[in-house]
């Protein structure tokens, strides 16, 4: 794992900007609309968006005029593991983490 990684979430538009691209997975969201999701400039986002990126929890695609922005599903792999492994020696339920919690779902609109 590398290092940078803990220091780019340490950072808390960096890590509000992982939290709300989570609840994106796997689609993402625009950059543009990132920003004004988490009311911060375009400018000051898009350093920290490629920080992100460049330690592998985000990827990015242009769609036309527009980039986008995902959670790189094998980064956030990679740091999920090493946080089992390093905290709960590869045995997530000493450290709680049993069966998956089930999601809590809107209901359907009819």
């Amino acid at each position: 794992m590398n290092p940078e990684t803990f220091a780019a979430l340490a950072h808390d538009l960096r890590l509000r900007v992982f939290r709300l691209l989570m609840t994106k997975a796997p689609h993402g969201l625009p950059a543009g609309q990132i920003a004004l999701r988490l009311e911060v400039p375009a400018s000051t986002l898009s350093t920290h968006l490629a920080q992100l990126e460049r330690v592998g929890l985000l990827r990015s695609r242009r769609e036309r005029q527009r980039i986008v922005y995902a959670v790189n599903a094998e980064g956030t792999k990679g740091l999920v593991g090493f946080l089992v492994n390093d905290c709960c020696g590869g045995q997530p339920e000493l450290c709680g983490y049993g069966e998956a919690k089930p999601r809590k779902t809107k209901p359907l609109e009819r």
